[in-house]
């Protein structure tokens, strides 16, 4: 079953012995071309920020160093497994999944596995790791509604124009029961710096530049990475009421965790955990408590869908 032609969806051998294949939840008439290690789908427009992502995480050597380096510790795996619990046996979305990491720190043995990103390099790298990944524009996937089990999204939503349309393009994936996770997103009340703290802030890259700190090595590595971050920066982020006013009307139940990064499952208890030495001082320098709930560096949103969509919702 793998002709050739303009109107065939054309997958992986390997994807017809699984219990649930990817053509199963593909919406009709989808065509996916082949293109190395990965599936492409037709993108349905173009923007600075997916130019960015796909150039930034597009670098084979960046995506490399992002894998070995980003979410891969024990804090990350003990917060998101106690968020989703274990991966075996269940159809996971990953939106913008980047070279993999989230799978390659959970493990498992998923029913599916899917990983969604613009940027074809890091989904050569996801294939690896053990993804199927398709290239395409996380705020318009090629696949059915209602389709998967969780729906993950980490370190996504603020490298993308328009949050809220990614956040409800997850939401419309989860099956009745199911998960949407979303984690690492900056929370807007503890990165809008003030004062003293914004001129450090604004003068942070020429000293990572300097001390040749990982992705900032070089002008053009620097250039990318900040232009792919769209939504990261002083007086733009994430909050709380963002997810709920979000999810809620689709029929979710949402509990929103602010943390910081060195916390793991505690982190849904109501635990931010500690804050490094350079946060704390841009949180003081803004005036805020660098302890306070609204000072943590980022949000976890773990969304169960229960009900029904409020008819009202767009």
């Amino acid at each position: 079953m793998e002709k050739t032609g303009e109107d065939t969806v054309l997958l992986p051998k390997e994807i017809f012995q699984m219990p649930k294949t990817l053509g199963d939840i593909l919406l009709p008439d989808v065509v996916l071309v082949r293109q190395g290690s990965y599936l492409e789908s037709i993108l349905p427009g173009n923007s600075d920020a997916l130019i960015a992502n796909a150039m930034y995480f597009g670098n084979e050597a960046w995506a490399r160093e992002y894998l070995a380096s980003c979410h891969r510790d024990g804090y990350f795996r003990s917060r998101w497994l106690a968020a989703t619990g274990e991966w075996t046996d269940k159809v996971v979305i990953d939106l913008g999944c980047g070279p993999g990491n989230v799978f390659a720190t959970l493990g498992g043995s998923p029913k599916l596995l899917v990983g969604v990103d613009v940027a074809a390099a890091s989904l050569e790298l996801a294939a690896v790791v053990g993804y199927i990944p398709v290239l395409a524009d996380v705020a318009h996937t090629p696949f059915r509604p209602q389709v998967a089990d969780i729906v993950a999204i980490n370190a996504t939503l603020h490298h993308c124009d328009d949050m809220q349309a990614v956040l409800r393009e997850g939401a419309r994936l989860v099956k009745p029961g199911g998960l949407l996770v979303t984690d690492h997103d900056p929370q807007l009340a503890a990165w809008n710096y003030k004062g003293l703290a914004r001129l450090l802030w604004n003068a942070r890259l020429w000293v990572y530049r300097v001390l040749g700190r990982g992705f900032h090595r070089s002008g053009s590595q620097q250039s990318w990475r900040l232009r792919s971050e769209v939504r990261h920066r002083p007086g733009d982020g994430v909050t709380k009421e963002f997810f709920e006013s979000t999810l809620a009307p689709l029929g979710f139940e949402v509990r929103v965790h602010p943390h910081n990064h060195w916390i793991g499952a505690r982190a849904l208890d109501g635990e931010a955990g500690p804050v490094q030495w350079k946060y704390r001082m841009g949180n003081r320098l803004s005036g805020r408590d660098p302890d306070a709930p609204s000072s943590a560096l980022s949000l976890m949103c773990v969304a169960r869908r229960t009900g029904v969509k409020n008819p009202e919702a767009r």
